[in-house]
């Protein structure tokens, strides 16, 4: 389990600015629903070219929830000039620190920013595209962007970089050109991590691996699904099937349910094992189960 500041829960539970300011000067979008993390940005700028009001919507963790909303604080008061100075370690240290494994968070606040302050200086012509072969088709990650945050971070290892921005964090064959990323950034040999390098197991026993499930949707799915309005109920595991019910506001949108059974195979591949397959309860058989936090 990971550990967070006390002002890290604070943004979490009580966040700033949530929403999203009509017909604004500067939107960005970044992250994906299919990834696990996805963020709006939008902000207004006064008579004097000054960012007077900034909010978020996202959909995410409790760290992405908490960045966004030190993000927008962050903004408030400051040109473009100033606020494009903002990195993602600023964001992260405002928050008195992210655990390792969530630092990515950060790094989408800073994407998010940087693709605002693009659609505002290009009057919305131009959608925000990050450049380079991608190398990670996992998370969609390119070159150009695990360059960026080998050496804003001075990252040495592939863990790190997976931590960063989720880069080698599925199937982990980009491993080895990351490796080589980092090795021409830094100019020096990188250490070598030969599986993908977040805190999931090799091997649980069943035990195991159903409270890590329960872990991973405590911690990391029904956060974002609250903030909607919905909810997530695990139902049952068999095996690499696992078995959920969308609840609330959920529960009454096929549209989103698909969504949904997608961020939560993707979160809980990412958690717990490369193999998981999520299937949502039978209709019929929705009606007797009780809802559980």
């Amino acid at each position: 389990m990971w550990e967070y500041t006390d002002k890290l829960r604070e943004h979490f539970f009580n966040p700033r600015n949530v929403g999203e300011i009509e017909n604004p000067d500067g939107l960005g979008d970044v992250g994906s629903l299919a990834c696990g993390d996805a963020l709006r940005l939008t902000f207004k700028l006064d008579e004097n070219g000054r960012i007077k009001d900034a909010r978020f919507k996202t959909f995410g963790c409790a760290s992405a929830i908490a960045t966004s909303s030190v993000l927008t604080e962050m903004m408030k008061g400051k040109t473009l000039e100033e606020a494009e100075k903002i990195t993602n370690k600023d964001i992260a240290d405002y928050l008195g620190g992210l655990p390792e494994q969530k630092m990515h968070c950060s790094v989408m606040g800073r994407e998010a920013l940087e693709a605002a302050i693009e659609n505002y200086r290009t009057g919305g012509q131009k959608k925000h595209e990050l450049e380079g072969k991608v190398v990670c088709t996992c998370f969609g990650v390119t070159e150009e962007e695990i360059e960026r945050i080998v050496a804003e971070n001075n990252l040495t290892t592939t863990e790190q970089v997976t931590n960063y921005c989720k880069a080698g964090g599925g199937c982990g064959g980009c491993l080895g050109e990351i490796e080589k990323i980092i090795e021409n950034v830094q100019g020096q040999q990188a250490h070598k991590k030969p599986t993908p390098t977040h805190t999931r197991p090799k091997k649980l026993t069943n035990l195991q691996k159903i409270n890590l499930i329960q872990q991973t949707i405590n911690e990391q799915i029904r956060p974002a699904l609250r903030a909607h309005g919905g909810n997530i109920e695990l139902i049952d595991v068999e095996s690499d099937k696992v078995i959920v019910a969308f609840r609330e506001m959920c529960a009454q949108c096929h549209l989103a349910e698909f969504t949904m059974k997608e961020v939560v195979e993707s979160k809980l591949r990412e958690f717990v094992s490369e193999g998981i397959v999520v299937e949502e309860e039978e209709q019929s058989a929705r009606q007797p189960h009780k809802h559980r936090e």
